[in-house]
C-alpha cells in the first residue's frame, strides 16, 4: 500500500524535528547546546522550540546518565521496555534497517538507544526529500515505507510508557520531548495482543519452582 504524499518542504521541515528530539534524548557534550539551538530556530513547533529553550540551562551529563542509564527510571534503550523479545533478535532486526539505508551515527550510544533510533527517522525523512527532489518517487516511497514500520515495530513499542515516565520527572525539556515523539508516533498497535507469562499467587505453585531442583 503506497503511503501518503508529501512535500519536500515539508519532510525537510519533519527531518529537523525528529533530529531535534534525537539531540534532546542524546547525551549532552560538546556543541550539543549550540545544535540544538541551531535546530530549534528553524523549527516551528512551538513545544519543541520550549524544549531547545529549556534545555539550555537544565541538560547535563549527570542528569541524562541519572535519567537514561542504567538503574535510572527512564531506560533509553528500546529492549528495556520489549518484554520477552529476544535481545539479539530485536537488535539484529534493527540493525538490518540501518544497513539497509546505510545508516551510520556518529554516536557513542547503541543502535537501539532512543536517541539513535529517533535519528534514524531524521535521517529517513530526509533520505525521501532527496529523492522526491530528483523525481525518484520508487526510492521516495520505499523509503516512506521503512519510516513507517519502523516506527511502527520499534518506536511505537516504547514511545508511551517513556513519554509517561518524563512527564512525572519534572524536567521540563525531557517532559516536552517525551510528549513530541509519542505525539509523532502513537500507541502501540499491538499492544493487545502481547502475552505475558502468568503471575504465580498460590505458594505451592510457587515451590515447584525452587532454585537447584531439577
Amino acid at each position: 500500500m503506497k503511503t501518503k504524499a508529501i512535500s519536500v518542504k515539508d519532510l525537510l521541515a519533519e527531518a529537523s524535528e525528529w533530529r531535534l528530539i534525537s539531540l534532546l534524548f542524546d547525551c549532552p557534550t560538546d556543541d550539543w547546546r549550540k545544535q540544538v539551538s541551531s535546530l530549534a530556530a528553524v523549527l516551528e513547533d512551538k513545544k519543541l522550540k520550549r524544549a531547545a529553550i529549556a534545555a539550555q540551562t537544565e541538560a547535563s551529563e549527570g542528569l541524562f546518565h541519572s535519567v537514561f542509564g542504567p538503574g535510572g527510571p527512564a531506560p533509553g534503550r528500546e529492549v528495556s521496555y520489549r518484554g520477552w523479545v529476544q535481545p539479539g533478535y530485536m537488535l539484529a532486526e534493527v540493525a538490518t534497517f540501518y544497513d539497509a539505508f546505510s545508516y551510520e551515527p556518529v554516536t557513542d550510544e547503541v543502535p537501539d538507544h532512543v536517541s539513535v533510533e529517533t535519528g534514524f527517522i531524521a535521517y529517513l525523512r530526509l533520505k525521501e526529500a532527496f529523492a522526491r527532489e530528483e523525481a525518484d518517487m520508487e526510492a521516495a516511497e520505499i523509503t516512506a515505507e521503512a519510516s513507517k514500520k519502523f516506527i511502527d515495530e520499534h518506536l511505537s513499542k516504547y514511545a508511551e510508557q517513556m513519554s509517561r515516565i518524563l512527564t512525572a520527572s519534572g524536567i521540563e525539556y525531557l517532559t516536552l520531548a517525551g510528549k513530541a515523539l509519542f505525539q509523532r508516533v502513537g500507541r502501540d498497535k499491538d499492544r493487545k495482543k502481547q502475552i505475558f507469562l502468568p503471575v504465580l499467587e498460590n505458594e505451592e505453585e510457587v515451590s515447584e519452582f525452587e532454585c537447584g531442583l531439577t
